[in-house]
């Protein structure tokens, strides 16, 4: 009795871990995918990166299959992660830097 209790809780602590790194990484997603909506195609070229289209493509299917698939630990989430996360560290930095028109 002792250990289908100690599973259970086992379990529910598992899930609501998944459930808050879920939500989290869906915030990182969504700030990722807003902010390369509002800076200007112009910026990513001066920049030397990939172009505005081709970041909203990869953080909007990112986001999309984020959405559609609720394991936040499976192949195509961390590649939507991984995606998000160097738009944040490499093309964001440069984009801030530059200045608006």
């Amino acid at each position: 009795m002792q250990t289908a209790i100690n599973a259970y809780i086992v379990l529910d602590v598992e899930r609501w871990v998944s459930l808050i790194l879920w939500y989290l990484l869906l915030a990182v997603k969504a700030f990722a995918f807003g902010d390369a909506v509002v800076r200007s195609s112009p910026s990513y070229v001066a920049a030397e990166k990939q172009t505005k289209v081709i970041w909203l493509l990869i953080l909007g299917v990112a986001l999309a299959l984020h959405i559609l698939r609720r394991s936040p630990i499976d192949l195509f989430n961390l590649v939507g992660t991984v995606a998000a996360f160097v738009y944040l560290a490499d093309v964001r930095p440069i984009l801030r830097s530059m200045p608006r028109r």
